[in-house]
């Protein structure tokens, strides 16, 4: 194990981006476990924390397999080397990619009550989750974070495979990853505690970061 949970890893992740401290940064949670890491980020470089809404669009006999994934503002991005290895037609995908439109506009109604999207323009944003395994997801962040005219984009995950830096040159300006072990076959295996995190909390963690 290389972390005790997720808020471990979280401070442990701080500590290698210590360098974005005092910059315009903004740091950005994939939920819902990447906003449990990333509200501890947020804390100790004293910057904000907001949301970032993405959903994998997992292959139907394999739903942890990712063929794709969408996030906000319309993003789309398909693993085509995923949908030719797993047959997946496009009437297949499509009706995957609107039953997941639906859970997305329920997590991103529900995370945004009371509170807006933090203005990225001419800003560093920090893509943080916990973990890093396809990277579908991530790739969906990276361009929603780029449509939003973020001027530098950093991805962070505490876990990640060997490869990450080389697979997200020109998706993110920087990837900091503490931990590749080789092989990767899970993220959970990187965490003593690597329970599941509720909406309820996601919301939580964010109430509290725009009260500090």
């Amino acid at each position: 194990m290389t972390y005790r949970n997720r808020s471990d890893a979280g401070r442990q992740l701080a500590v290698a981006l210590d360098h974005l401290r005092g910059a315009e940064v903004v740091v950005l949670g994939l939920p819902r476990g990447g906003i449990a890491v990333g509200s501890v980020v947020a804390a100790s470089l004293g910057a904000p924390l907001d949301v970032i809404v993405v959903r994998k669009l997992g292959v139907p006999t394999q739903p942890e397999l990712a063929m794709g994934a969408i996030g906000e503002g319309g993003v789309l991005v398909a693993n085509r080397e995923v949908l030719v290895s797993s047959g997946v037609d496009a009437s297949t995908f499509a009706a995957v990619e609107r039953a997941e439109q639906v859970e997305l506009d329920r997590r991103a109604a529900a995370y945004r009550v009371g509170r807006t999207r933090i203005p990225l323009e001419r800003r560093t944003a920090i893509i943080v989750d916990d973990g890093l395994a396809t990277g579908s997801t991530a790739r969906a962040a990276c361009q929603v974070v780029r449509a939003s005219g973020a001027a530098r984009i950093v991805l962070a995950v505490p876990v990640g495979p060997r490869n990450i830096g080389r697979d997200f040159a020109g998706l993110a300006d920087e990837v900091v990853c503490p931990a590749t072990p080789e092989p990767l076959f899970a993220i959970g295996e990187a965490y003593a505690d690597f329970s599941p995190v509720s909406d309820d909390e996601v919301i939580e963690l964010l109430n509290r970061s725009l009260a500090q």
